[in-house]
């Protein structure tokens, strides 16, 4: 089984405050927004990178090439609302006998007419994300967003990879929502 994912962002909107991550790594002037904005959109995809979600609402479609036989299938990026129902195909035929679980790790569990049917391509298409802008995001993440992009900032230009790691907090965060017992 091989499986492909592609994001494709629903908004422009920036997944972070400028002004509050910029009070966050104390800079009070503007010089440096471009820069500042490049590290928020780097620890933004790192996170979601790290902990398999979308801050923000995307489109995520999944390709499974020879899919196994399994009776179900994780959905590898959340969150997911529970009425917003992935369309899903089977060599390009639509097929509804599905249960569907949302939340922070979606599921789908197969019904009996899947075991009728051997695709050798399935295809998911869903919603994922908190929101359509950084105020719907949780205080948690946005913190987490907040410490990494002060680490980027403290740390430009490391002289080795040593010297750049994940911010705690992040990790802690990110974590939790990705599923791992800490």
């Amino acid at each position: 089984m091989k499986m492909l994912i592609n994001r494709i962002a629903a908004s422009s909107a920036q997944p972070f405050i400028l002004d509050d991550l910029k009070s966050h790594i104390r800079l009070s002037d503007d010089f440096d927004d471009a820069v500042i904005t490049k590290m928020g959109y780097t620890a933004a995809a790192e996170l979601e990178q790290f902990a398999q979600i979308a801050l923000l609402t995307q489109t995520i479609r999944i390709t499974i090439f020879d899919p196994d036989r399994d009776s179900g299938l994780w959905l590898p990026i959340g969150p997911v609302a529970a009425d917003n129902l992935p369309i899903i195909t089977f060599d390009g035929e639509v097929f509804t006998a599905f249960i569907f679980e949302a939340g922070n790790k979606p599921y789908i569990k197969w019904q009996m007419p899947y075991y009728d049917h051997h695709p050798s391509r399935i295809t998911v298409e869903y919603q994922a994300g908190f929101g359509a802008d950084a105020a719907n995001i949780p205080h948690d993440l946005t913190q987490a967003l907040m410490d990494q992009a002060a680490l980027h900032y403290d740390s430009q230009s490391p002289m080795d990879a040593r010297s750049l790691t994940t911010s705690p907090h992040r990790a802690r965060a990110g974590a939790r929502f990705r599923g791992v017992q800490l």
